[in-house]
């Protein structure tokens, strides 16, 4: 069992020294420390705390307020601790997740956030409704008139809630990621994960390659992972089949081989049906390498993969 500390103050003008003091008197070698809001989710020295944890070991904090300003991500981060086998404590709060009396004070904040949940989301209705009922236009003012400013606020803070989004799902999806890549595409990786940390939708090639870049542009994962996938080699059986047709027929040109190749529905290697004389002529030189047309059968049939 492993204590690991974390320790946050929002500003750089606060010190983290009595959070120190009280980690380090509990038992915790591993501390991370972080100068970050609380309301920032987004907040990369408490992902790595979290990834630390392992089963049986103890994220600790000196209070809960240090780890999150609202229960719904308190109650996120002890759920992602909780599914590597972990506990969370809290000192100077009755928050000790390995002990029964822990479990059940976080039962408790976990019926508390749901109120606050609902509480928040009737305000937000009875909001709307007064506004709509006043005549006021809904939406940001500063976006409707275009503001540089405003603009450069919403992109920060999509930014920012993209980024939590990452952090909170990653430990669903990432150890998939790095099992699989580079040795694999990223559409083959996708495909893997399909809905995997992702329960709206399910990934796309396009998708992953941008968060796991996000991530490894944080310091939060490994740089290999993004390290170009190696080209697959076509497989022997396609080669033996283009063989078998340029050997029944040597005065068939490259396009007419791919043509075949299309009737007979045979993937390319590029994937899909379609053929292209560079691919088939590129083939015809493998297997010619390996002895299975002979020049004799090529013949005068080199010509450009443009023909």
């Amino acid at each position: 069992m492993a204590l690991i500390g974390y320790a946050r103050v929002s500003t750089e003008d606060q010190a983290t020294f009595s959070q120190l003091d009280d980690l380090r008197a509990a038992g915790c070698q591993v501390i991370f420390e972080e100068k970050a809001s609380g309301a920032n989710r987004a907040r990369p020295e408490l992902a790595r705390a979290v990834a630390r944890v392992g089963r049986g070991d103890i994220l600790v904090v000196a209070r809960i307020d240090r780890l999150a300003r609202s229960l719904v991500h308190l109650l996120e981060v002890i759920e992602r601790v909780e599914a590597v086998g972990g506990h969370f404590k809290s000192l100077r709060d009755p928050i000790d997740t390995s002990t029964p009396q822990g479990k059940f004070a976080l039962q408790v904040l976990g019926a508390a956030a749901e109120l606050e949940r609902a509480l928040i989301r009737e305000r937000t209705k009875a909001g709307l409704r007064a506004a709509k009922a006043r005549g006021r236009v809904g939406g940001n003012p500063g976006l409707r008139r275009r503001d540089p400013e405003a603009i450069r606020k919403l992109s920060a803070l999509r930014d920012r809630q993209y980024m939590a989004e990452l952090l909170a799902t990653m430990d669903a999806w990432m150890p998939r990621v790095r099992a699989m890549r580079p040795a694999n595409s990223w559409g083959k990786v996708a495909r893997a994960l399909g809905r995997l940390g992702s329960p709206d939708r399910p990934w796309t090639a396009d998708r992953l390659s941008r968060a796991v870049r996000r991530l490894v542009s944080e310091g939060l994962a490994e740089p290999v992972l993004i390290e170009p996938a190696p080209r697959r080699p076509p497989r022997d059986d396609i080669l033996l089949v283009i063989a078998g047709i340029k050997g029944a027929d040597p005065d068939l040109s490259l396009r007419a081989v791919a043509s075949r190749l299309e009737e007979m529905r045979i993937r390319a290697p590029r994937g899909g049906t379609s053929w292209s004389a560079s691919s088939v002529k590129a083939l015809l030189d493998r297997a010619e390498r390996f002895g299975l047309v002979t020049p004799a059968v090529r013949g005068s049939q080199r010509k450009a993969p443009s023909e």
